[in-house]
Formats: structure tokens, C-alpha cells, sequence
């Protein structure tokens, strides 16, 4: 570390949900360029924020100190809660506060929030610094108080068991009552021999986001800004304050800033990001990747006995089989993700043996024939061409990631069978978090700031309701948004609240399907968040960054089709069944029915998945579908890429003979395309046809064109640059 004059220690960012405005890297970056060499984040009994903040912080060449303030209940106070800073001072003191803050969360909440009890302390005092919590800590309200044996109680507390670990918090920020406890605590530090230490409590960036900070915690609180009864807990001094500023606040107490960096120095953290960690899986004494090739070659076997029951036509095509088997047991083998598709195939295997239904397998994992032998997947990946480079690249390491359905109905039973299985301290959901989003933030900021309903609904409903809408957007979108925005002052005051807010955390929940299994306890990699009761635990870190602190992220999609599909059956069995018939199983119907697809062409799709919108059903007129091949191309099309295009129209006017079949258009030609391009009348459709063309044009590994595909959906100038240079030097050196 340089040698700094102050360190800021305690900051919270809009993670805290109940306070702060900005957002992590912002804020990183702010404190990066007032040319501070390190922060604490200490969001209010959550570290939500951390994976972030430690990732931008080292990006940035800032030290990022890990804490949390928290409210606590101690025996001095009964019922009133205050507040305490903890900051990790080492990995043992990490895995301390996880500890701390999952067990308020475990706990339930007291009076609506999560609270420690100040005894939890004793237990996981090792590796925490603790902070006072200036005038709202115990000893500050003990102070301001004036109850002398209080204040002792409080101190003996610390001193016996904090003892060079406690400090007394300093601020300056013009709030009610902080000079009267200021002059206490520097008394009281004298007395007692107390370090002290200068803070800022920082909630926002800069002192002109006070106004929208007001807003922030008014909407989370349930008040008008203008409602006498809105608690005015914070100042307009709550910024990020240079070194400078902060140097001059406190020049009279030099010792409180001095404090600062020595704390700042004692704290050393190190979280260890982007490593996966899977937990054991039992394989009867066997390496897991023995274990993987011994499971995938007998279902491989299963699989082939079904696909050709004919020994000899078996024979013949088996060779392509085994290959293609082989080639992907090495990459997994290799990638180190046996584990991976044994814990998969147990609990889809477990399912499937409990009647509950199961998906037959979505997204890039299809691709996968280690996956269709395992009967993770029921989709033959050769007889669509499905390419398991999607799935699993060699040239780039990533997690794979199946896509499992399941019915809606049994699904947590199948989560409850894995908690079961490896352990309920081991495995959890994901958080979610619920931000501003451009029309709500309308409505909410509208409410705060007391304009009428008929005021505020008549902006919000300018908003398209369109998913990942933003008041950017809107504006693009929506012609009389900035023409009212440009004629009437109040909504522009209004409009320029909401794009400081827009964004914004605001609350938590649990996201749809991911699960994640640890190889220890959750708290070893996360700690925990739950609702207000206690219940339904979830990790802090997003489905993103759980991933990035080491734990690998199971999908269980609960999908009402499947469900629907259970019913039917439960109803159509028993019958069969009393008349001596044998029953329906789903993967023995046929995918030639000519009836079916009668129905289909007439567009009766009402409830089947994916085909039953109304946009859909004109498609499915158009189009007629007549094998399975034209519904995998239905869904395809329906997108906005393919129907803004005129693709649609080309593919629909090719199948049906209004127009040549070319590859993939009259103006550029290639026969060596026409393989890959003739199930969809020389469309290049698929973003599998994309890789096999790369391929065949340009000599790309599939590895390679995997990354060619990924950059053309990132739409990224410099990425796709870089693409088209190695796409044209592999054509022109192909000839």
C-alpha cells in the first residue's frame, strides 16, 4: 500500500437494499481515481456485492477490505438494536462473517430485519475488526444515554474480548446528536485507552445524489419525501469523500485518521475466484473418469440396441458412435468435468425412477451424445447434427451447463432428493435481485415525490412493457415520451430522478432453477440470505458470480408442459391399463404421425410448448409443417432476428417450391454447402450450420467456429473484426 492519509472503511453500495445508491465497479472505480490504494464495502448484513467488488477492486489496483455493518441485539438493550461494523481482517475472519451474516439470515428476522445476537461474537471472534458504529453503536447510544455503567458494560465487553480488535467510530457528517457523541467518545477513548477511528459512512458517490438517495430509502421505507412521519437518518455529507476532504474534517484528531490506514494494512483477504469445485461423487472405488467411460459405454449400448434394432444395420453404424463417444469422453475427462455428468445423470436417473417427468433435453447440452448415453438427454445429437462444441469447447473453459426440465409440480421434490443426497448444508438456491426497472421506477419515484396517480400512470404507461426495457429505450421507442419530457418541467424532474435510480437494487429473491452443490458447506464458498421467517435459503452471490467463487450451477426448470403431459397421462393409463392394453410412454410415440401433424398444420397448438402463441400459429399456417425437422425449424424462425429479415418468407416460399434452393443465395453460390444447408432448403438457420460452414470454408477447428458463433451473438465490433480476419484467411488459404 502507498502511503495513504485515510482509507475509507466503511461504504455501502446498493446491495445494502435498505440505503446506498451505487452500483459496485462505479463505485471501485470512483475511489480508483481519487487515487485511494484501498476501500471497504460493508453493505448492510449481506455480501452480495462481494465477488464484484473484489474482481473490479484488483482490476482496478485497489485493496478491497471485506466487511458488513450490522444490527444487533445484546443483553444491555433489550429490545433496542444497534449497529456494529465487522471487517475481515484474514480468510479465517471471512469465513467468519459469512458465518455471522448466514446465521442472521438463518435466524429470521427480528423487528423486520436480519440481527445478530453481540454473544455470536464470542464464537467467531477470531480474524474481525470491529467497528463501534458510532453514535447508533451500543457504547454510542450508551453515551448519549448518559448511563455511565452502561457505557463500562458495553466497553468490558470489547476490551475483554476485541482487545487491539475494537474501535471507536468518529464521523462528521452533520447529523443530529454526532458532535455531542464525538465529544463523548474522544472522553471516553482517553478514559478507557479506545483507538479511534474516522469514517464517513459513505451511502453515494457525490453530494448532488443526496436528493435521489432521499428518494431510495423513502421508496424502500414506504414514505413521501413530504410525509412528517419519514425518518431523516442521513446528510447530504454521506459522500465519497477525497483523502483531502477527509484530512482537513479531521485535523484535529489526526489519531482517527492515522487509525484508518492502520486498519486498512491489518486486513488481508484472499478469496479465491473462478476455480470449480465439485463435490465427490460415489463411483464404487473407481476414478470418476473410469466411472464416466464405464456409464457412458453401457448406455451407449442401451442406446444403440434401441436407435437400430437390427444387429446388422447396429454394426454398421456403431463406428461413428464409438468415435464420436470417445472424442467426448476425452474433452470431459480432460476439462475435469467427469463429476459433473455423474451428478447430472443421478438425479435425472432418480427422477425418472420416481415418476417424476424429466425434460428430453434442451439447449447446447442436446449436443452431447456422453450425455444421450447417460440419459441425461433422450435426443440422438448424430441424427440432427448436433454439435457437442457447443456444449463443451476445449479452446475455451467454461462450466457446462444442462438445461433440465422438469415437471412444475415435482420438481423441489427432485431438489429435496439432492439435499438429501450430498448434504442439506451443501446445497442451495440462487439469489435473485430485483432492481428499478424503467416503468416501476416511474411509478415509485411519482409516489415519493407525491405527484397525483393520473400524473405519474400517464408517463409509466408511455414505457413499452417489453422484457430488458430501459427509459432509454422508451425514449428511442416512444415519440412522445421526449416531447413531453422537453415541454412539461415537472416530468423532466421527474425523468431525471428516475435515470439516477433506474437500475437500482431493490429487494432479493430466489432464482427460478439454479441450484448450486458445494463439496463442503455452502458457507465455505457463500453465505446464505432467507426470507423473513428463516426459510428458504439461497446463496448471496448471483447465478454469475456463485459460479466465479466456485461452486458449479445446476439448472432445475420447472416446466408446466411436462406437468400437463403427466396429467394426460395419468388419465389415459388406468384405462388402458383395465383393458389389458399396454400403457403410453411418451418416448415410444412416434415422430411420424400423420394425424398429428394434421392437427399441427390446422394450428391446434393451445398449451403446447413453444408453439402455442399467436404469432406461431400464423406461422404454422404459412409454413404447413410436415416432418419433425419443420418444427425444429418453426421454432427457429419464430424469433426477431429471422422474422425481421425476410428469412421467414424465403424459407417458407423455398419448402413450398416458390423459389430455387440455393446455398445459401443465388448471388454467392457454394456447393460445398449444400450438405450442411440442405434440411432447411439452403437457410443458413442453425447456429450449428454457422460452425459446420466456418469449418468447411474456412478450416476452422468446431472449437474455433464455437467462438466465431459466440462473438457474432455478443455483436461485438472489435471481437467480430478479429473473426472476419481469421474467417477470410482460412477461406482464401481453402481455396
Amino acid at each position: 500500500m502507498s502511503d495513504p492519509k485515510f482509507i475509507h472503511l466503511r461504504v455501502h453500495s446498493d446491495f445494502s437494499m435498505v440505503d446506498g445508491l451505487s452500483k459496485v465497479p462505479p463505485l471501485v472505480k470512483k475511489v480508483a481515481e481519487l487515487g485511494m490504494p484501498a476501500v471497504a464495502l460493508t453493505d448492510f448484513t449481506n455480501l452480495c456485492g462481494l465477488v464484484k467488488f473484489y474482481g473490479t477492486a484488483h482490476g482496478c489496483g485497489v485493496k478491497p477490505i471485506i466487511g458488513a455493518d450490522f444490527s444487533v441485539q445484546s443483553p444491555e438493550f433489550g429490545d433496542e438494536l444497534t449497529k456494529l461494523t465487522v471487517l475481515a481482517s484474514d480468510n479465517v475472519g471471512y469465513k467468519n462473517l459469512t458465518l455471522l451474516i448466514s446465521k442472521a439470515y438463518l435466524r429470521g428476522h427480528v423487528q423486520h430485519q436480519p440481527v445478530i445476537d453481540r454473544d455470536w461474537l464470542l464464537e467467531l471472534a477470531e480474524g474481525l475488526i470491529l467497528i463501534s458504529g458510532g453514535k447508533s453503536g451500543d457504547v454510542g447510544k450508551a453515551l448519549l444515554k448518559g448511563n455511565k455503567n452502561l457505557v463500562d458494560q458495553c466497553v468490558s465487553f470489547y476490551q475483554n474480548n476485541f482487545a487491539d480488535r475494537f474501535y471507536l467510530e468518529l464521523t462528521r457528517t452533520g447529523r443530529a446528536d454526532e458532535e455531542t457523541y464525538l465529544h463523548f467518545a474522544l472522553e471516553l477513548a482517553e478514559e478507557k485507552d479506545l483507538p479511534v477511528v474516522a469514517t464517513n459512512d459513505v451511502v453515494f458517490l457525490s453530494p448532488e445524489l443526496f436528493d435521489a438517495h432521499e428518494i431510495r430509502v423513502a421508496i424502500h421505507d414506504g414514505y413521501t419525501l413530504e410525509d412528517p412521519r419519514r425518518p431523516k437518518n442521513y446528510s447530504s455529507q454521506q459522500y465519497l469523500r477525497t483523502e483531502e476532504e477527509m484530512c482537513e474534517l479531521f485535523a484535529d484528531i489526526p489519531e482517527a485518521l492515522e487509525n484508518s490506514v492502520e486498519i486498512a494494512k491489518r486486513c488481508n483477504v484472499t478469496v479465491r475466484l473462478d476455480e470449480y469445485f465439485l463435490p465427490a461423487f460415489p463411483t464404487e472405488g473407481m476414478e470418476e473418469t473410469e466411472f464416466l467411460v464405464k456409464k457412458s459405454e453401457e448406455g451407449l449400448e442401451d442406446r444403440l440396441e434401441f436407435l437400430f434394432p437390427d444387429p446388422v444395420v447396429r454394426a454398421e453404424r456403431r463406428p461413428e458412435y464409438d468415435d464420436r463417444l470417445k472424442i467426448e469422453l476425452e474433452v470431459i475427462n480432460n476439462m475435469g468435468f467427469p463429476g459433473y455428468f455423474l451428478i447430472v445423470m443421478e438425479f435425472i436417473q432418480w427422477s425418472k425412477d420416481n415418476d417424476i417427468p424429466v425434460g428430453p433435453g434442451r439447449g447446447s447440452g442436446a449436443g452431447s451424445l456422453v450425455a444421450y448415453a447417460l440419459k441425461i438427454t433422450d435426443l440422438d445429437p448424430l441424427e440432427y447434427d448436433l454439435l457437442f462444441e457447443r456444449f463443451l469447447n476445449p479452446e475455451r473453459v467454461s462450466m457446462p451447463d444442462f438445461d433440465v426440465d422438469f415437471c412444475m409440480d415435482k420438481r423441489d421434490q427432485v431438489i429435496d432428493h439432492v439435499a438429501e443426497m450430498y448434504g442439506r448444508d451443501a446445497v442451495s438456491q440462487i439469489i435473485t435481485f430485483g432492481t428499478m426497472a424503467a416503468k416501476a421506477v416511474i411509478r415509485d419515484v411519482g409516489r415519493v415525490l407525491g405527484h397525483p396517480f393520473g400524473f405519474v400512470d400517464r408517463i409509466s404507461k408511455l414505457v413499452p412493457p417489453d422484457p430488458g426495457m430501459t427509459l432509454e429505450k422508451a425514449f428511442a421507442a416512444e415519440p412522445a415520451l421526449p416531447d413531453l419530457y422537453a415541454a412539461d418541467e415537472e416530468v423532466k424532474e421527474l425523468i431525471d430522478m428516475c435515470r439516477i435510480l433506474e437500475g437500482c437494487t431493490r429487494n432479493a429473491g430466489k432464482h427460478a432453477g439454479g441450484v448450486v452443490i458445494s463439496p463442503t458447506t455452502i458457507t465455505d464458498f457463500a453465505p446464505i440470505y432467507a426470507d423473513a421467517e428463516g426459510h428458504f435459503p439461497v446463496t448471496q452471490f448471483d447465478k454469475n458470480d456463485v459460479e466465479t467463487a466456485g461452486l458449479v450451477k445446476f439448472d432445475f426448470l420447472g416446466l408446466r408442459t411436462l406437468t400437463i403431459i403427466d396429467w394426460a397421462l395419468g388419465l389415459i393409463n388406468p384405462r388402458l391399463e383395465r383393458n389389458g392394453e399396454e400403457p403410453v410412454r411418451i418416448e415410444s410415440i412416434p415422430l411420424v404421425d400423420e394425424a398429428s401433424f394434421r392437427v399441427l398444420q390446422n394450428s391446434e397448438t393451445t398449451a403446447v410448448f413453444q408453439l402455442e402463441s399467436r404469432g406461431m400459429k400464423d406461422l404454422i399456417k404459412r409454413l404447413q409443417p410436415d416432418c419433425f425437422e419443420d418444427i425444429i425449424a418453426l421454432v427457429a424462425l419464430f424469433r426477431p432476428g429471422p422474422l425481421q429479415s425476410g428469412m421467414v418468407d424465403n424459407f417458407i416460399d423455398r419448402k413450398h417450391g416458390r423459389e430455387a434452393i440455393s446455398y445459401p443465395d443465388e448471388k454467392w453460390q457454394h456447393e460445398s454447402l449444400k450438405e450442411i444447408l440442405d434440411p432447411t432448403y439452403g437457410i443458413i438457420l442453425y447456429q450449428e450450420q454457422v460452425m459446420q460452414i466456418a469449418q468447411v470454408l474456412s478450416g476452422y477447428t468446431l472449437g474455433g467456429a464455437d467462438m466465431l458463433r459466440r462473438a457474432m451473438g455478443k455483436k461485438k465490433p472489435e471481437e467480430m473484426a478479429k473473426q472476419r480476419a481469421t474467417f477470410e484467411d482460412g477461406a482464401v488459404n481453402n481455396g
